[in-house]
């Protein structure tokens, strides 16, 4: 059988991976940071990292 996926389950995992990376994008977008740090929450360990950083780091868009 191995690791081959059916067409739903792709397409259910992509809008999963969606779901939870556009949220954090658009967060980090309107913290003054680069929305490309979004797609680290999708990396184990990183996306705690990140979160914390997110919290406790001061914001670009909080200097203006």
């Amino acid at each position: 059988m191995g690791l081959a996926m059916s067409f739903p389950q792709l397409i259910l995992i992509l809008v999963i991976v969606v779901a939870i990376i556009y949220p954090y994008t658009r967060i980090f977008g309107k913290a003054g940071f680069s929305p490309w740090l979004g797609l680290l929450i999708c990396v184990p360990l990183v996306n705690i990292i990140m979160i914390w950083y997110l919290a406790l780091a001061e914001w670009p868009a909080q200097r203006r």
